[in-house]
């Protein structure tokens, strides 16, 4: 049997790019276009196209909803050739993480997505989750989710050697979050405001140049997962518990294995083993460059993909020509 990192070697890390480019390029087709609709199944159709391209079983356990929401790329879906000894992976996907952002032209859409070992995923329902997240370089249990927002800045400002008024939040820009926003302005802590898009901005915490210390707030917990898979390759925390409004949200979570639904997830409770995570820019953001097109039907896309097992992160720039 091969070991777990030989396995996911044999699906090259590259072709996850050649999935998330093929989903960004084709809903670049409707930025500004005001069709969040349009903007979404075009990235779905693309990146199911691109999946069906390459020789592995893939299953999709986090995904466009259940099989009766979605026509593709529903949660349980097989893709890939599946040929005779091709490796077996669980697939964490958003073909366009921010429709609303790609329909305004707005920044920091893109399509992500995330492959490991079976049962390496948390296969979270489609809910909300509280979210909190900082980068590396910080001792273990630097945030808690169980803690208010003024004690987690608290704690960070303490392991970052600064004052709390010189931590910044990203925190999406929603009602719901109103009161943590005013907790958070009440001790002078700076606040970046996104209007969608939380993958990236919890992956902004990684980047120094962002200026981004801390993520904070609740969205979509399939994001949260997809979030948590970018940070198992380059370093940080990650906490996410979900949010049930109603008891036909509960019943679905408990439809798929979880009973505690009051339980704080840690980043490799949410990702662990060795996982694959790639992401392309849809439009410009704080960490990709979006689609560019260019004269004699020329475009330029830049993505990321991350390892765990290696801990390696590769840039790359692909330039596009039509046939």
């Amino acid at each position: 049997m091969p070991k777990p990192s030989e396995l996911l070697d044999r699906v090259l890390v590259l072709e996850m790019v050649r999935v998330t480019e093929a989903a960004a390029i084709a809903a670049s087709n409707l930025i500004g276009r005001g069709n969040e609709k349009a903007a979404d199944a075009a990235a779905v159709e693309a990146m199911r196209t691109a999946f069906n391209e390459l020789d592995f079983d893939g299953t999709v356990v986090i995904g466009e909803g259940e099989r009766d929401e979605a026509p593709m790329l529903f949660i349980g879906e097989k893709v890939g050739r599946a040929s005779k000894g091709a490796p077996k992976v669980d697939i964490a996907l958003d073909p366009l993480e921010g429709t609303t952002i790609t329909a305004k032209a707005g920044p920091n859409a893109l399509a992500v997505l995330a492959i490991a070992e079976g049962g390496c995923l948390l296969n979270a329902p489609d809910v909300y989750m509280d979210k909190l997240a900082i980068g590396p370089g910080y001792p273990k249990d630097t945030i808690d989710l169980s803690k208010s927002a003024t004690e987690n800045i608290h704690s960070l400002a303490a392991a970052k050697g600064v004052k709390p008024n010189e931590i910044i939040a990203c925190v999406l820009d929603r009602p719901r979050h109103e009161a943590m926003i005013a907790e958070l302005r009440e001790i002078g802590c700076g606040i970046q405001l996104i209007p969608d898009g939380d993958v990236a901005g919890v992956i902004a915490t990684t980047d120094e140049n962002t200026t981004i210390d801390i993520y904070m707030g609740s969205g979509g917990a399939p994001e949260g997962v997809l979030a948590a898979a970018a940070l198992r390759c380059v370093g940080g925390q990650f906490q996410g518990r979900l949010l049930f409004r109603n008891d036909d949200e509960k019943a679905r979570a408990r439809k798929w294995g979880i009973e505690d639904l009051d339980k704080i997830y840690t980043l490799k409770e949410l990702a662990k083993g060795d996982v694959i995570f790639a992401a392309t820019g849809v439009t410009d953001g704080s960490m990709l460059d979006g689609v560019k097109r260019l004269r004699k039907g020329v475009m330029t896309t830049q993505s990321v993909v991350m390892r765990a097992s290696s801990g390696t992160v590769r840039w790359v720039r692909g330039e596009h020509h039509k046939n």
